[in-house]
């Protein structure tokens, strides 16, 4: 049984015969997520995610199905749409003080403890320098494994292992300054 980017390219390679509609409902969750994980913005999300598939379907004949998976071609379409975006934004900063949030201590079942985490986590992220960032989202968050997260950043598989390590050593850091030792190490 054939993944869904095996499933797709099927549609992609059919020459007067693309079915782009199916592969625009296919995709289109991930490639929103892609956006509105990293921008925080519902409206820029839209509009990005349709620009990629914009672009996707004008230069279709651009895909190679011997050099990527389709899901991986859209991913790099995006990722460029994406950094070409934030040439356009202003870099702003945020302080670490204003990341950590307060903890209510009421929270009996430790939902609330796991979701100021995962908030905490994902803020952290969002501090990263770019390239750690989009290396660290690609790989943990969209799954992709190292191959495809370097095709879709056009950086060697090496630069990408890389970026991931540091980037967990910053990450590991910054975890450290706002939730404290993990609970595993206090035993010790």
């Amino acid at each position: 049984m054939g993944t869904q980017s095996d499933f797709l390219v099927g549609f992609v390679n059919s020459v007067g015969h693309v079915d782009f509609e199916t592969v625009y409902q296919t995709e289109l969750p991930r490639i929103y997520n892609f956006f509105r994980y990293r921008l925080g913005n519902d409206q820029l999300a839209e509009d990005l995610t349709a620009e990629t598939f914009e672009k996707a379907w004008k230069h279709r004949e651009r895909y190679r199905e011997d050099l990527a998976s389709f899901s991986t071609w859209l991913f790099a379409l995006a990722t460029n749409l994406y950094r070409s975006e934030l040439r356009r934004i202003p870099a702003g900063t945020v302080s670490m003080d204003d990341v950590a949030e307060p903890r209510d201590p009421r929270a009996g079942d430790g939902s609330l403890e796991a979701e100021d985490r995962d908030r905490s986590v994902r803020r952290a992220v969002s501090t990263l320098p770019a390239k750690y960032r989009d290396a660290l989202v690609l790989f943990y968050f969209h799954e992709m494994d190292v191959p495809a997260a370097a095709l879709s950043l056009g950086l060697p598989e090496g630069t990408v292992k890389a970026r991931l390590f540091r980037g967990r050593q910053i990450l590991r850091g910054k975890l450290l300054q706002l939730l404290g030792e993990p609970r595993w190490k206090e035993g010790v």
